[in-house]
């Protein structure tokens, strides 16, 4: 879609050149979002592409995701034997339904910040304990958890001029067990309820609920639960307000859903043999 009202483009080089933010100004990684409806007060378009950022870079530490890192570099990604999360970046692009001509250009950074409930970047990121590097515009470095980021649907904690850099996983949580539950309406359909289940060596679970809520919720347990104490659990944490409502499924179907693929995780890892 063309951007009638964008009357100029920059192209930074380095951080310093992101200090520049005024309003109006919008920052462009991808654009797969930012092309796809009017943005009638956006006024310059700040392009990414050019500041060189390493998409991915796998360390004794876990896995460092560059914002602009695209949903194709990551699905394409060889990791460690040792990670036993590894099928879920895989699980999780592909909850990114879109051509392959999206997957190029969409990236982890932006389906991030742009908060929707059914975002499977969200999911993966909260799942595996994301932390996120955050530059603001006065030079400084904060860091915040992905799960506070994240404050509410199509809503983020930074404020303007503030730019997401990169995503941390530790790799403790990529040495975890995992499980994905995902379901929509329609085959083709936006994420109406994303879960995820993880399971480290010594027992401790920890359930990640996603896309049925209007923000991301993680849940820990010192050991798997029983089917009781889990439901137990979801509803304290999760009121009916929180879940999400649109055209992608209505909050009863969701909070339904939300249960049954809760309960489905945690037999996954029940009847499991301990690997």
């Amino acid at each position: 879609m063309d951007l009638n009202s964008v009357g100029a483009v920059a192209t930074p080089r380095n951080r310093f050149d992101l200090a520049d933010w005024q309003d109006g100004d919008a920052w462009l990684a991808g654009g797969t979002w930012l092309f796809s409806e009017p943005q009638p007060h956006t006024r310059r378009l700040v392009d990414l592409s050019r500041l060189g950022w390493q998409a991915l870079e796998v360390s004794e530490r876990g896995l460092s995701i560059a914002a602009t890192c695209t949903i194709a570099d990551l699905f394409r990604l060889d990791l460690p034997v040792s990670w036993r999360a590894s099928p879920l970046f895989a699980q999780c692009c592909r909850a990114l339904l879109g051509s392959f001509k999206i997957w190029n250009m969409a990236t982890v950074g932006g389906n991030i910040c742009l908060a929707l409930p059914a975002a499977p970047m969200i999911a993966l990121a909260t799942a595996l304990e994301g932390t996120c590097l955050v530059w603001t515009p006065e030079g400084a470095d904060r860091e915040v958890a992905i799960v506070d980021l994240i404050v509410g649907a199509q809503c983020n904690a930074l404020a303007p001029g503030e730019i997401l850099r990169r995503v941390d996983l530790p790799v403790a949580a990529l040495e975890r067990r995992t499980a994905f539950r995902q379901i929509s309406l329609s085959p083709n359909g936006r994420s109406g309820a994303l879960l995820i289940g993880t399971l480290d060596r010594g027992g401790s679970f920890a359930l990640t609920i996603t896309a049925s809520t209007r923000r991301p919720l993680r849940l820990v347990f010192p050991a798997l639960p029983d089917e009781a104490a889990l439901i137990a659990a979801i509803t304290e944490a999760v009121p009916m307000a929180m879940y999400h409502d649109d055209v992608h499924g209505a909050p009863d179907w969701r909070r339904h859903m939300t249960f049954s693929l809760a309960e489905e995780i945690r037999r996954e890892f029940e009847n499991e043999t301990p690997a």
